[in-house]
């Protein structure tokens, strides 16, 4: 914790220098005394707001509530706002600025070699054009994350996806899967945006709903606000759920198993009244016309050493026969390639989430990009190998960073045909 703090403390004073560059910077574009007092008290009123977010992100971090409160979201979403935005903006003027430094030392240099008694060094002044170009610039991360962390982090968007398997039971076909993945219930702070995905996903009309993990943050309370809301969701043959990497995160640390278990059985009570078949290393059978598809879930397994390894897909295949249609609820993607693909029953589709496609990002038809890429090898969207598919939910919630940009919060809807 005190690591922390002292990290908020440096990044403060870090922001400190660069609140001064930019400072000075703006002001160079004014030159009546009228409009630099106007500037000025504008600067001033939105830098004391972006330090008494700092403050507010200080005693979060005291307090232990920075990722469980959405009010301490919100001020860290401020913070990092105003940090990359002026970061942005020092970094062009940096440029120019150093050229003119290089000029000026260069310059001086010169007048030493020269007869002339009128020293010739001199710092030229700063270009308007480039100046204004560098706020021009900055204000694009500003503009995007401010969207982001007010709107963005609610823009569901649903994608739709159509898969045709040869040895899909007939009944099954134009079966709909919604699946949703990382709700991250301490970070919502807008139960009525929360109600709407919930209304956009029953508008779909879906035969089974999934849910891919990462209930909460850390704690398991943190969902009492939406059990209700999300016990709204209906479908046809029934909700089901896995756990992910966070929602073990709360677990007390007190080692006696009367504690442990006290623990998991509320957590597990939470996902039986919003409705959810919490699948921990099981299987469900979905009959329909005489014919089944098997949904299979497992605990999280991630590759990364930090990550739980809990899930057992041996143990959640217990009842599949060989040649039954199956698909696997599993969080982290990573799981795929390193468990199921090379398994020796065939998984048709796995479902997972877990990326977030890192909430940042451009997602264009024919063009995707985010950092999430340079971590995880199937971060977004659909992937096949060997004849089996992965699907990675961008996420119904966020983390971290209060908001979205480009990569918008997802709900899934996948049709199952025969080919």
């Amino acid at each position: 914790m005190k690591g922390r703090l002292a990290s908020i403390l440096i990044l403060c004073g870090f922001y400190v220098a660069l609140d001064i560059y930019t400072y000075f910077g703006l002001k160079s574009l004014f030159e009546d005394k009228q409009s630099i007092r106007i500037y000025q008290v504008i600067y001033l009123l939105t830098t004391l707001f972006v330090y008494f977010s700092f403050y507010q992100m200080y005693v979060a971090f005291g307090q232990g509530s920075i990722f469980r409160s959405s009010s301490a979201n919100f001020y860290l979403g401020i913070v990092f706002t105003a940090v990359f935005a002026k970061m942005v903006f020092v970094g062009i003027m940096l440029l120019q600025d150093g050229g003119r430094t290089i000029y000026a030392l260069f310059s001086w240099i010169s007048s030493l070699f020269s007869s002339d008694n009128v020293a010739r060094s001199h710092l030229p002044s700063r270009r308007k054009f480039i100046t204004v170009l560098a706020a021009g610039i900055a204000a694009i991360p500003l503009s995007t994350m401010l969207y982001g962390i007010t709107r963005g982090k609610y823009r569901y968007t649903i994608n739709r996806v159509k898969l045709s398997f040869k040895d899909l039971p007939a009944a099954f076909n134009g079966f709909k899967i919604v699946q949703i993945s990382d709700i991250h219930a301490g970070s919502l702070d807008s139960p009525d945006d929360v109600l709407r995905g919930v209304q956009m996903i029953n508008g779909e009309s879906p035969d089974a709903v999934v849910f891919t993990g990462d209930l909460v943050n850390s704690m398991k309370d943190e969902v009492n606000p939406f059990i209700d809301i999300f016990a709204q969701l209906t479908a046809r043959h029934g909700k089901y759920a896995v756990l992910g990497n966070h929602d073990y995160y709360g677990a007390p640390r007190d080692t006696r198993k009367d504690k442990q278990n006290e623990y998991w059985q509320d957590f597990f009570a939470k996902y039986e009244a919003m409705g959810f078949n919490l699948l921990n290393n099981q299987g469900a059978k979905i009959e329909k016309q005489g014919e089944h598809i098997n949904i299979l879930g497992v605990e999280n397994w991630g590759a990364g050493r930090w990550f739980p390894k809990l899930g057992d897909l041996d143990k959640a295949l217990t009842d599949s026969a060989k040649d039954d249609f199956c698909v696997l609820l599993s969080h982290d993607p990573t799981h795929w390639d390193e468990q199921v693909v090379p398994h020796d029953k065939h998984i048709h589709l796995t479902l997972s989430g877990h990326t977030h496609g890192f909430q940042f990002g451009i997602n264009m038809p024919g063009f995707k990009w985010s950092p999430a890429q340079y971590r995880y090898p199937h971060w977004m969207g659909l992937y096949e190998k060997a004849e089996q598919y992965l699907y990675v939910n961008r996420g119904f919630g966020f983390l971290g960073f209060p908001g979205r940009v480009g990569m918008w919060p997802e709900i899934t809807v996948i049709e199952l045909e025969t080919a």
